[in-house]
């Protein structure tokens, strides 16, 4: 696919199924991220792959900080937190990997973060894969970054679910791109 047609046509793919990437693919769309901006050369970032019966581990700790959070969660919001990771054959798990540094503010490592995760989508997606970037409540809770083995100084900056697409891409909205800028 070429470059400009891929960021014309980025679209997330909400139903992805079998097959993922194999762990070759992986390691090669995890490459391709790693090309991020990076001020310092820090590389403030990590990934975590997630497949297989590792899928069915992340969903019981989704449905443990749920119901830290929320007690009273009725039996259809515990099932589509336990099923959530399920979604997909791959889960990879971005996380910002922040370092002390005088010249690189904790934020820019973040962004360089936040731009491996737009990086794994855009990959996966030239390779014929369907991928969509999560956050919510299960990026942000430190007891869900504790069970994955993060260290304080670490967070996820979002979940990329891989797969194959299960329906067809959908053609995203037309944007306005004078509708987005000003001139200063």
């Amino acid at each position: 696919m070429e470059a400009l047609e891929l960021l014309a046509n980025r679209n997330s793919a909400s139903r992805v199924g079998e097959p993922g990437p194999d762990r070759a693919t992986l390691e090669e769309l995890i490459g391709l991220a790693l090309r991020v901006p990076d001020h310092g050369r820090l590389h403030p970032w990590r990934f975590l792959v997630i497949e297989g019966e590792s899928r069915v581990r992340l969903g019981e700790l989704f449905v443990t900080a749920l119901r830290r959070r929320k007690p009273e969660a009725t039996g259809a919001e515990i099932d589509k937190s336990r099923d959530a990771p399920l979604r997909a054959p791959v889960v990879v798990a971005v996380i910002a990997s922040l370092h002390d540094s005088p010249k690189v503010p904790a934020i820019e490592q973040t962004l360089s973060a936040g731009c491996c995760a737009h990086t794994l989508l855009l990959a996966a997606q030239a390779l014929g894969f369907g991928a969509i970037w999560r956050t919510g409540e299960n990026s942000y809770d430190r007891s869900i970054a504790a069970g994955l083995g993060l260290t304080d100084s670490e967070h996820i900056v979002g979940y990329i679910y891989i797969g194959t697409p299960l329906t067809p891409s959908k053609s995203p909205p037309p944007l306005n791109p004078a509708d987005f800028i000003a001139f200063w």
